[in-house]
């Protein structure tokens, strides 16, 4: 069985979710105690005792604002995610895992077990604790390959509790607990939707974790974290498409919008951090590239800080990511203008060949036109360009300095020396390219540089998770074929029939297979009279278990019976004395009182491996119900052409 990692040891990752647990369980108790102390405030009528309360309360309060700064700073202590190259890379967004209470399935399944499925709920108990097993190694799972497989793993397993434990009426009773990613903040519901969203919650923050911890000096890396920030933004958006009403707030439509939307600009500064890897020549047309690559980080996020703005995520994202993405945004401005100014400053005019393919690049290369000569004079004339250079200078200057401002504003940024060198290093750059070009002779004012025009070679995507790629069994497979026993069906008590062949065989027809469905009883035959009815399921035969066996098989055991007959279980499931209404394969998903108020997930087949069963997507499936016809050798007109008759 799989293994999450192992909780105790003490790595910088798993003190910091030790700490993160613990300031959840503060934040917990200080919830309990204000909803107790407001409850008291509303009912009492005595003047000494509401101000009592009312002081209670304001402790309270701040108790709960302290604690929720201590938890915004870790999780923005982003260098424990971080790698330990040497080279400087700008540090990422990584987002902690959402903690879960432990949650006890024994008795409500074994309960389920027994009233639904008429079964021995002790039978069941190696099961069910297997699951209680993966649920609990899945709370900590290792930042790699193996942690996001742990997680789908469990999340597949899911479809099939679901099926065969969630009836679409009623729950189970039990609570899932688990706490906001961002402020700590306890949410709990019965719908098992919650326990889903949850669960692709830190599939996605997984991802987060394995991009901001890989080496981006090197292209091996870099593409890795493109990848991880592009899956993670897969499992933000899908979570934000088929989930909705989660009582918690990191899950709501807009903190997943924010965060899809963060995760593609870590993906964009990824691919502008690969251009500047790749980059083989110092030619004009690759630093024009790299101005306008660094131009699409800056409009990326810059959308995210307008998203991290808006009303309902500005007072609940951490301070030092808005700081951070603001901070990103005029630094990649000032990197354009940096390498548009080298664009024109370090690489020689155009040979007449070069210059028609240099002035098409220069047409689509600013927002609006530069003031002066037409772009080919400009082209050919070093000091135009020293010209057009310096003002692409003077805003790469204003732009750092802008940079390093917010930046200081910020007591969490300012203890990341990281990111204070990749500014002050990028300042210094620029200004000591300014001083190189500018002559003691310059009486032009130098004017304003029009700025540049987003453009990338490398558009990111955002890749849904693969669910079919993680293959599961269900743990409940004994409970018998999901079509027929499942939470949703219901079913007569289990009925012993024993039955004599007649010289005409049994006298009814059987179809399909797993199990086999009695399609139609001769009147006054043998089954008839022994009151066998139509759609009665064949669950065993002389005491071997048929909830599984092949049509073939309950044929075999059936003719293998001699004089002394033979004893037959059958089930009738309840609303069903039609059978051709239990011949749909059952497998939609119960949205309880639950976070799903439009499961759009039963008709995403886009994402379904048809093959695979396991997959959770396969909430629609139909059934492939065999049609074997084996006759009997007893002519019998009313038998349908996929029946056979005994």
């Amino acid at each position: 069985s799989q293994q999450g990692c192992d909780p105790f040891a003490q790595t910088q990752r798993s003190k910091l979710q030790h700490r993160r647990a613990r300031i959840n369980q503060q934040i917990n108790k200080e919830m309990r105690m204000r909803a107790g102390a407001e409850n008291l405030f509303r009912a009492t009528s005595n003047h000494k005792v509401k101000e009592t309360v009312a002081l209670e309360l304001s402790y309270v309060n701040s108790n709960l604002q302290l604690l929720k700064e201590e938890l915004e700073e870790l999780n923005s202590s982003m260098d424990v995610y971080q790698n330990d190259s040497e080279s400087i890379s700008v540090p990422m967004i990584p987002l902690g895992l959402k903690e879960t209470k432990e949650l006890d399935l024994l008795a409500p399944l074994k309960d389920f077990i027994s009233e639904h499925y008429g079964e021995e709920g002790v039978l069941f108990e190696k099961e069910i604790k297997e699951f209680m097993e993966l649920r609990q190694a899945m709370r900590t799972p290792s930042r790699n390959e193996a942690g996001l497989e742990l997680l789908m793993e469990y999340y597949n397993q899911l479809y099939f509790l679901d099926s065969r434990f969630f009836p679409p009426t009623k729950t189970l009773g039990v609570f899932f607990h688990w706490y906001d990613s961002l402020t700590g903040v306890p949410s709990h519901q019965r719908a098992l939707a919650f326990e889903k969203g949850s669960v692709l919650f830190n599939l996605g923050a997984l991802h987060t974790q394995i991009g901001a911890r890989q080496d981006r000096a090197s292209l091996p890396g870099l593409n890795q974290a493109i990848d991880a920030f592009q899956k993670a933004a897969g499992a933000f958006n899908y979570l934000k498409e088929n989930f909705s009403n989660a009582p918690s707030l990191d899950m709501s439509a807009a903190s997943l919008t924010m965060l899809v939307r963060l995760m593609v600009a870590q993906v964009q500064e990824c691919v502008f951090e690969k251009t500047t890897l790749l980059r083989a020549q110092n030619d004009f047309l690759s630093h024009l590239q790299l101005a306008q690559e660094a131009a699409r980080v800056e409009d990326v996020y810059s959308l995210v800080h307008q998203t991290m703005s808006q009303p309902h995520v500005k007072d609940y994202v951490p301070f030092s990511w808005t700081t951070m993405v603001q901070v990103k945004s005029e630094h990649f401005k000032a990197l354009s203008h940096y390498f548009a100014a080298i664009a024109l400053c370090d690489c020689p005019a155009p040979s007449d060949a070069e210059l028609l393919e240099q002035e098409k690049a220069f047409l689509q290369f600013h927002v609006t036109m530069p003031e002066g000569p037409s772009l080919r004079a400009l082209l050919q004339d070093p000091e135009e360009r020293r010209k057009l250079g310096k003002a692409h200078l003077k805003k790469a200057i204003m732009k750092h300095e802008e940079a390093m401002r917010i930046h200081g504003l910020c007591k969490i940024l300012r203890k990341m020396d990281i990111l204070q060198e990749v500014l002050s290093f990028a300042h210094k750059r620029s200004l000591s390219k300014y001083s190189e070009i500018d002559h003691e002779e310059d009486f032009f004012e130098t004017g304003e540089a029009p700025d540049i025009l987003p453009k990338t070679h490398q558009k990111p995507e955002i890749k849904s998770p693969n669910f079919s790629q993680v293959k599961v069994t269900d743990l409940f497979h004994k409970l018998g074929p999901l079509s027929v026993f499942s939470a949703k069906n219901k079913w007569y008590p289990a009925r012993r029939v024993h039955l004599m062949r007649g010289e005409n065989g049994f006298g009814f027809t059987l179809r399909g297979d797993s199990p086999v469905l009695i399609a139609g009883v001769i009147p006054g035959g043998c089954a008839a009279e022994a009151g066998l009815k139509e759609g009665d399921y064949i669950i065993s035969v002389n005491g071997k278990d048929c909830k599984w066996s092949k049509h073939a098989e309950v044929v075999q055991l059936l003719k293998s019976t001699g004089k002394e007959g033979v004893d037959i279980g059958v089930i009738t499931l309840q609303g069903s004395e039609c059978p051709k209404a239990v011949d749909r394969k059952a497998a939609v998903m119960s949205s309880g009182s639950g976070m799903l108020k439009s499961n759009k997930e039963n008709s995403r087949k886009s994402l379904m491996n048809s093959k695979s069963a396991s997959t959770l997507l396969v909430w629609s499936k139909k059934s492939k119900r065999s049609k074997k016809s084996t006759y009997s050798g007893v002519p019998f007109t009313a038998v349908g052409d996929n029946e056979a008759m005994y």
